[in-house]
């Protein structure tokens, strides 16, 4: 096999809520960590053990907007996306690293603030409307 991937797909709930950051050339840039967890028993013991994974997620432009206007901290999303291990200097100049997932797709699960305002859609056309216009209204 001569290709390779670079594709993640997590479902977990945010640890914060999104933090975002504007460009001046108005693109913007939305953060937030994700905990996912693993649960089993453990065989010697019997005792059940949970495991949380903790992932930076990585959002941009329109869809950072949308994420920060309907996710706050606890909601469950789906993510796909792909990983990306960026390097940066601290303050004392050493190299730090850090491992993201930058966003290609998302699906709300479950929002605390579409509960709190009812079922909220965010669909981009108007209803479809059972009334006919009038013919006299017609454009032909």
């Amino acid at each position: 096999m001569s290709g390779t991937l670079n594709k993640v797909m997590l479902i977990g709930h945010l640890g914060d809520d999104v933090k975002m950051h504007y460009f001046d050339g108005g693109g913007c840039l939305g953060r937030f960590p994700l905990a996912t967890n693993e649960v089993y028993t453990n065989k010697t013991s019997g005792e059940k053990v949970t495991n949380t994974d903790w992932h930076n997620i990585v959002v941009r432009n329109k869809a950072a907007e949308v994420c920060e206007k309907y996710l706050s901290k606890g909601d469950k999303v789906y993510i796909e996306g792909r990983i990306k291990t960026r390097k940066w200097q601290d303050q004392e100049q050493k190299d730090r690293y850090t491992t993201e997932v930058n966003v290609d797709e998302f699906t709300f699960l479950s929002t605390k603030k579409n509960d709190a305002e009812g079922s909220a859609t965010t669909s981009a056309t108007p209803p479809a409307s059972d009334e006919t216009p009038p013919e006299s209204d017609l454009p032909f």
